[in-house]
């Protein structure tokens, strides 16, 4: 170029004229409006080396061709990489439409994709990475196995307690009752999926309260001597409205996550519309079906020649409820003190019960990020992730490794937050033969990789059942000064590792890296009428390759990049003998004449900024322990980091995903609060007998922080809707009991005997409700997403309900002032 005098402009601008759109406007032909568009546009990538580069008044004509080589490839260097098993992939992402359904998706794709086998090249294979519908039709399968045991356990239970006839009628009206859910859902947009799954197993138990207490009602009344027509009347006008109200309340108390517009209110929305449909189908069959089938098939025990009826409520394990309650009731204060005591040492011991936001995946895949030092080229990277490939194939129970070079992958989970942009981020996918591999696998995988790769960081990570992303700890330090945020950044993350219990521990701006910076010599580069842009644009074309203009090719817009050779190009030597235009010379000169030096320092290659101000972020992973645990190690030491005026610390992860959560559904609380207040108050216009139902709420953390500290589960979002569910349930058999003793008030019993009677005749359905509830829930147990909530659904439900029935007479005697018994 310098021997021809050819300008770079010269170059851009004849590379840039040739794919203008030449439309030259348009013209009348008779009654037509025709387009004048002239030809010579480039058609193919030969045509560029005819471009003509000559001036005017140049004595001979110079081509493109007789000063650069044109050839058609790939971007150099690539951005990301994909790797499957060790091999170049392309990857390619499929979406279900907003409606559709995702197993038929998977399916009509797979069939399409054995449709297009012929025409796939030999030599090229395809794998699958992640397969949703694969793992949809999985888990509903799972789930359905579930839903089908729990309905066998509580249709067992019945049988067991309540007889043949009575348990077949209830599970007739259960299993319509999840019918008719099922048809209401797809109307309101509730798909099947995990969470409204898990749902109908959840409100399973619930489902039943109002059956068992219509059954139970019609078979007392038959045993009294009552006609089954005349029976079934009478259940359902008194109970009818009880029930609605209790009903009700059960429903509103999972209400705060259907209105939160939190990302977990969202991911969890569906469990409110399910329980809100098959709640509500429940009490419309209890007061319809139910009857009918109670007044068609309950038959009254026949007493034999000679003997009286029998009393429904005269066995033996009745009499020692009626002692237990006359007892409490004699010595009233000292068993709520009793009472007050168990919970005193439930809210102590809660202190020791472990947080976490949502369970880790039981998903046969789990994924290993790398890091290598910043600043490494992507092929640096990819010779790295090959060596890691190779290792990881050959473990046991390892089937694929999917590698993600340069950045993190599509989003195919909804809980998947891929990795932003980083030449030295890699991250592994690796599928095993069963999800319970993985814990065994993580040590031995890190560990090797920290003797292996000992320039890389690298840490295993699991999916998870839930919102989040990142670390699951997070401390922002945010403020002006990049070098004060560095150092607190640096501090924090010392103490997480002399904690000991932390991995993955990074910081999300990496280690500064090394740049060149030439030094530019005004007064030289005013003289020559160089600028900073052209120095700039030399340097770029030079190295990386300077974007003059996009070729048009059918419908792709391909980039056209000036550069210079491969020898030239890959030495950073050759920057002292680069060449530029200079105006004021008229003549390429060298660009040592302008540039004084060339100064290598370091600086922050990645920096964040949130709310325009910078923010530099500590994320780390605990090693075993839930990271509430971890981040309460750490949290003060952290916090006590100085900072300089100006500059603040937030905590992030789960810490903040959590609150975000609780405070979304904190804002609703009051309002559905307030609605069951009032339902309640409705119910007996009064406000002594909802201080007693509201009263006995809080026992549940009893049972609560029994069930979770001896299994050692965490109180999570998922424990919190169960803890919020449990009050519904509680509210709902406190109704339940209440009423009857107001019932039989009315009816002229006295007060003592009326609680006693009441608690006695509402001993069994409120019994068997909690029973089905709870062993209901048993399923769920296998389930990482669901254990949590079922185990402070069972333990709080049985511990509230037992403390339910002796603490209700008991408040309702002191209330109302009941005299002792004799």
């Amino acid at each position: 170029l310098s021997q021809l005098g050819i300008k770079p402009a010269t170059i851009q601008q004849a590379l840039q004229q040739k794919n203008v759109a030449a439309d030259s406007g348009r013209v009348d032909v008779g009654p037509e409006f025709i387009s004048i568009q002239p030809s010579g546009e480039i058609e193919k990538v030969e045509d560029f080396e005819n471009l003509l580069l000559s001036e005017e008044g140049a004595d001979q004509q110079i081509f493109l061709r007789d000063v650069a080589s044109v050839r058609r490839g790939y971007v150099e260097p690539p951005s990301t990489l994909l790797r499957y098993d060790g091999h170049r992939a392309i990857g390619l992402g499929i979406s279900t439409l907003k409606g559709g359904n995702v197993v038929e998706m998977g399916t009509a794709v797979e069939a399409r994709a054995t449709e297009l086998l012929d025409q796939v090249p030999l030599g090229v294979e395809a794998g699958i990475i992640s397969l949703q519908s694969a793992a949809t039709t999985v888990a509903i399968n799972a789930f359905l196995v579930n839903l089908v045991e729990a309905v066998v356990i509580v249709v067992g239970v019945l049988v067991f307690f309540m007889g043949i006839r009575s348990s077949l009628i209830i599970g007739f009206v259960l299993a319509l009752t999840i019918c008719g859910t099922f048809i209401f859902m797809g109307p309101w947009d509730v798909a099947l999926e995990r969470i409204s799954l898990g749902a109908l197993v959840i409100a399973l138990g619930m489902l039943v309260d109002n059956a068992i207490v219509v059954v139970d009602g019609i078979m007392v009344r038959q045993q009294k001597g009552m006609k089954a027509e005349d029976a079934a009347v009478e259940v359902v006008g008194q109970t009818s409205m009880p029930l609605l109200g209790a009903t009700a309340v059960a429903v509103m108390a999972f209400g705060a996550i259907g209105l939160s517009n939190d990302g977990t209110g969202e991911y969890c929305r569906s469990l409110f519309k399910v329980v809100l449909i098959s709640l509500s189908l429940s009490w419309v069959t209890a007061v319809t079906v139910t009857p009918v089938l109670g007044v068609m098939f309950l038959k009254p025990p026949k007493p034999k020649e000679g003997e009286e009826q029998e009393d429904p409520y005269g066995g033996g394990f009745y009499e020692r409820y009626r002692g237990l309650v006359k007892a409490c009731i004699r010595n009233r204060y000292v068993t709520v003190g009793v009472v007050l005591a168990a919970f005193a040492t439930a809210v102590y011991g809660f202190r020791y019960v472990d947080n976490s936001f949502f369970p880790d995946s039981t998903r046969p895949q789990f994924m290993l990020d790398m890091w290598l030092p910043q600043g490494v080229r992507i092929q640096d990277s990819a010779r790295e992730a090959g060596l890691v490939e190779e290792y990881l194939l050959g473990l046991e129970g390892v089937t694929h490794v999917s590698s993600l070079v340069g950045a993190g992958g599509m989003r195919f989970l909804l809980t998947y937050d891929p990795e932003k942009p980083n030449t030295s981020y890699i991250q592994f996918l690796v599928d095993v033969e069963d999800y319970k591999l993985i814990t065994g696998l993580i040590d031995e995988v890190e560990a090797h990789l920290k003797e292996a790769h000992p320039n890389a960081m690298s840490y295993v990570r699991l999916f998870r059942l839930g919102p989040g992303s990142g670390g699951r700890i997070q401390a922002k330090f945010m403020g002006s000064s990049r070098d004060a945020l560095r150092e607190a950044a640096t501090q924090a993350r010392d103490i997480l590792e002399d904690d000991g219990g932390a991995k993955g521990i990074r910081m999300d701006w990496r280690q500064r890296v090394k740049v060149i910076v030439p030094t530019i010599a005004d007064e030289e580069a005013n003289i020559a009428g160089i600028t900073r842009p052209d120095i700039a644009g030399t340097l770029l074309a030079a190295f990386k390759g300077d974007a003059v203009g996009v070729y048009r090719e059918r419908d792709e817009l391909l980039p056209i990049t000036l550069r210079q050779p491969e020898p030239d190009r890959s030495d950073v030597a050759n920057i002292q003998n680069l060449t530029l235009w200079s105006p004021g010379a008229g003549k390429y000169i060298p660009l040592r004449q302008v540039v004084s030096d060339f100064e290598t320092r370091f600086d922050d290659d990645i920096i964040y900024r949130m709310n325009r101000k910078r923010a530099l972020t500590v994320h780390a992973d605990p090693k075993s322990d839930p990271p509430s645990v971890l981040l309460n190690r750490v949290k003060e030491r952290i916090e006590a980091i100085p900072l300089p005026p100006g500059h603040t610390l937030e905590w992030w992860g789960e810490y903040r995903d959590s609150g975000r959560a609780q405070r979304a559904i904190a804002s609703s609380i009051p309002l559905f609060f307030g609605a069951m207040v009032l339902i309640v108050i409705a119910l007996f216009n009064d406000l002594r007998q909802p201080a007693v139902i509201w009263a006995t709420v809080p026992l549940a953390l009893i049972g609560i922080t029994l069930g979770l500290l001896s299994t050692s589960q965490p109180f999570g979002f998922m424990a919190m809707l169960g803890a919020m569910s449990l009050s519904g349930m509680m509210i709902k058999n406190a109704i339940v009991l209440i009423d009857e003793i107001e019932l039989q008030k009315k009816q002229g019993s006295e007060p003592l005997k009326a609680i006693i009677d009441s608690g006695v005749s509402r001993l069994r359905p409120v019994a068997m409700a909690a029973l089905t509830t709870a062993l209901g829930m048993l399923p769920l147990l296998q389930d990482a997403f669901f254990i949590a909530m079922a185990v402070t659904i069972i333990f709080g439900l049985m511990i509230a309900t037992m403390l339910t029935m002796v603490v209700v007479p008991v408040l309702y005697a002191i209330f109302f002032r009941v005299p002792n018994p004799s």
